[in-house]
């Protein structure tokens, strides 16, 4: 028998208010992703067999850097809000799911951040 009230079982657990809005905004990323997905896939397909400087002449075009650097935000971004609703629902302890939320957070921010100053240089130069 438990003597605890249903408020004391729910107490620590957090609220619920901050959910919906962190599955809208993964659901929102997701779709975004969907045409820039398609447009770097295309665009990638058509530029595969080409020289550099037909690339970097490409990249060049300001539509196309914009939307490289958009489509690089969006996958980072979708990606880090992804891993971290499966490192709240399956890592624990709770020390060990801060310790891969901050360390999975830190290396996708590195990556996005080294993916978008890559896309400048070449867009750039």
């Amino acid at each position: 028998m438990n003597i605890r009230t249903p408020l004391a079982h729910v107490r620590g657990l957090g609220t619920a208010k901050d959910g919906t809005h962190h599955w809208w905004i993964q659901r929102v990323t997701s779709i975004a992703l969907v045409p820039l997905v398609l447009w770097f896939a295309s665009s990638m397909l058509c530029y595969s067999r080409a020289e550099y400087r037909v690339f970097q002449h490409w990249l060049n075009n300001p539509i196309n850097a914009g939307l490289m650097v958009a489509f690089l935000l969006t996958a980072f971004y979708h990606a880090n809000l992804g891993m971290q609703v499966i490192y709240e629902d399956y890592v624990r302890p709770e020390c060990a799911m801060y310790f891969a939320l901050l360390l999975t957070q830190f290396l996708l921010f590195i990556l996005g951040a080294i993916s978008i100053i890559s896309v400048l240089k070449v867009a750039l130069a």
